[in-house]
């Protein structure tokens, strides 16, 4: 089958290429061809080695709905309009196309929220009928309040497998992000706290062109920019905890078997750790708590962590393993 995948891939996001590698590696590994739709097809298709479209283009997309099997739309946090209404827009619109050109299509490992009741409404509207899997419980609480078909996945970056690196014990990486500049102060609080207590610290922005200006504040520490997983995986592997304000710091490191907390500014950082059994606290983040889980060793729920691994790995296998009957008018018969 040819599978499109939808989401805010092609923009040197860690997170959201965390995600499309580890959707490429599913889709590949049970035979099925995956369609990309990217801001940047040239690079998408090179990283990858997949057929990419400009997901920017009309008349690309429009044409390359036409020739898929069934759409992937995420994963990722694209249904909330906290951000911007335009973006829920674009992605349901997507999704909307892809039912008109009688392609199958599936809400995957999404997050849901934060919404506004406008952009409720317009969910509800646009994914009456859809099949939808969920990464995280309080999303699919949401979702089921909604009315919408929901069932519980997980973020698929959770399948991705750590380098083989050496674990360094005085290591604390922690990865701030733009646009909370309370928890990034707190952070700086935290690692000026480790360094006392002997820790080496690693300071991690995940999206070049939005976090220079945070990692420019961490000037008296070990600091890197990096939106290749494979690298951020490398440097989470090698750390002996995490604390992370972006969603990614802390799967990426729960799929590297590495300790972690989250500082929850959106819902999903929180359903994420809430899931996993991990330490997280609300914006901007207690830099003495964090401290205080470090130097335990506090740990999450590794059982609850490979549950969660085994929802990412069965959602592909309930989406992937059916035999779609050709090309279809409608996805309102398609079901989990």
């Amino acid at each position: 089958m040819r599978i499109g995948v939808s989401g805010y891939y092609g923009f040197q996001n860690a997170g959201d290429e965390a995600i499309l590698e580890a959707i490429v590696q599913e889709i590949k590994a049970r035979g099925h061809q995956p369609v990309v739709f990217s801001h940047n097809p040239t690079e998408t298709a090179q990283r990858y080695g997949v057929e990419a479209v400009s997901r920017s283009h009309p008349l690309a997309v429009w044409q390359a709905l036409g020739r898929l099997d069934l759409l992937l739309s995420g994963g990722g946090g694209l249904l909330q309009d906290k951000t911007s209404s335009l973006s829920l827009w674009y992605y349901l619109s997507i999704l909307g196309l892809a039912r008109r050109r009688g392609c199958a299509v599936w809400v995957f490992n999404q997050s849901l929220g934060p919404l506004s009741r406008a952009g409720e409404r317009r969910v509800q509207r646009a994914l009456r009928g859809v099949p939808c899997l969920f990464r995280d419980v309080t999303s699919l609480t949401y979702a089921q309040r909604l009315g919408l078909e929901a069932h519980l996945g997980a973020d698929p970056a959770l399948l991705l497998s750590p380098p083989p690196v050496e674990r360094e014990p005085n290591m604390v990486v922690l990865v701030p992000k733009y646009g909370t500049e309370e928890a990034n102060a707190n952070l700086h609080r935290l690692a000026d706290r480790l360094r006392a207590e002997g820790y080496e610290v690693v300071i991690l922005g995940l999206q070049p062109g939005f976090d220079e200006p945070v990692l420019e504040r961490f000037s008296r520490f070990t600091r890197e920019l990096a939106w290749d997983p494979r690298r951020v995986s490398y440097l989470l592997a090698q750390a002996s905890y995490v604390v992370s304000v972006r969603l990614h710091g802390a799967i990426l490191a729960a799929a590297a078997g590495t300790p972690f907390a989250g500082i929850a500014y959106d819902p999903k950082v929180a359903g994420f750790c809430q899931d996993a059994g991990a330490v997280c606290l609300d914006m901007p983040g207690d830099p003495n708590l964090l401290a205080s889980a470090i130097l335990a060793r506090q740990q999450p729920s590794w059982k609850a962590v490979e549950e969660m691994k085994a929802r990412a790995r069965n959602s592909f296998d309930r989406v992937l393993a059916s035999r779609w009957p050709g090309r279809v008018k409608s996805t309102g018969s398609a079901s989990g």
